[in-house]
């Protein structure tokens, strides 16, 4: 027999059919970039423009602008921030910048930066406040950088860890809100996933909705996206654009694809030329030559050879027709 006192501890719950549908299961509130109501991580080594791509995003959704000048806002409204790392004169000089760039006022712009000198999400008294602010402001976005100074935990104790997530998942279902959460990945991390380099626990990406990943590939940034629930798009390469000091943002200087397909023509480009100026020229000298890895080479070899453009001999390639 269930008591009264014990009723009163009974869990909210629902019939499965009277779930209210949506018009799209799938909810945006970055086009492509961000799941609307998601909770994850901005990941990636010191130094890349993690924080620049985080506050391009809360401007963006703060004013309804495209992120990056590129990936659409589906759902805008208030924006809350809290940077721990930068004072607070950097910080309204970053977002003004950001916000000259689109061609807007700062003064205009809903978007709400803590204060605070510190805050502690460990600590109940801190995630008590920050949830009244929430309630009050009623963000569609909440970003928090870096994650490593918002509490004391031990990052790769999966215990302590998942008290802090549990918060972040709270946040964001009691203000059907996106929370971001700023991170570094591991140094010398390599293989695997790209979550799975995050630092601390393997929790921290398993808990995530959307995940935006930084890193450098020579003398570019990769920006690549990761959802639980869709498709992620093509990554994008980014640069820092800094010729006008009074408005310094991100920029996409193009697709990974069309980044790949320009280095694939070079390379064809080069091993041709390679070819022609030395027939019967092998393999492996065309390697040491052109600089390139051995499997690239390979790949672009049985393309113009499949393709007529070149043949190979007994001493070995040469381009189709020539004569030594």
């Amino acid at each position: 027999m269930t008591t009264t006192a014990e009723t009163k501890e009974l869990l909210s719950t629902v019939r499965v059919g009277e779930i209210p549908l949506e018009e799209s299961p799938r909810r945006w509130l970055i086009e492509g970039l961000w799941g609307a109501s998601s909770v994850g991580v901005i990941g990636g080594p010191p130094k890349l423009g993690k924080s620049w791509l985080g506050l391009d995003m809360a401007v963006s959704v703060a004013t309804g602008t495209p992120c990056l000048d590129t990936f659409p806002v589906k759902e805008s409204g208030p924006v809350l921030v809290y940077l721990a790392e930068d004072a607070l004169p950097i910080l309204r000089e970053r977002i003004a910048g950001l916000v000259r760039h689109r061609g807007l006022e700062l003064f205009c712009v809903n978007l709400h930066v803590i204060t605070e000198p510190t805050l502690r999400l460990d600590r109940t008294g801190d995630r008590m406040r920050l949830m009244a602010t929430a309630m009050h402001i009623r963000p569609r976005l909440v970003l928090l950088d870096p994650l490593v100074r918002l509490h004391a935990a031990n990052e790769n104790d999966a215990t302590e860890i998942a008290q802090l997530l549990s918060y972040f998942r709270e946040l964001q279902r009691r203000l059907d809100t996106s929370v971001i959460l700023v991170h570094h990945s591991r140094k010398n991390s390599s293989g695997g996933s790209q979550g799975q380099s995050l630092r601390g626990s393997s929790d921290i990406w398993a808990f995530g909705d959307s995940f935006l990943y930084l890193r450098r590939i020579k003398d570019q940034i990769l920006l690549s996206m990761e959802h639980r629930a869709a498709a992620a798009p093509e990554p994008v390469f980014l640069r820092l654009v800094t010729t006008d000091e009074a408005a310094i943002h991100l920029a996409v200087t193009g697709t990974a694809g069309s980044e790949k397909a320009h280095r694939d023509r070079e390379l064809r480009q080069a091993v041709l030329a390679a070819i022609t100026e030395s027939p019967d020229i092998t393999r492996g000298v065309l390697r040491e030559k052109l600089g390139v890895k051995n499997e690239r080479l390979g790949r672009v070899l049985d393309d113009l050879k499949s393709e007529g453009m070149v043949e190979r001999t007994a001493q070995g390639w040469r381009k189709t027709g020539q004569s030594v």
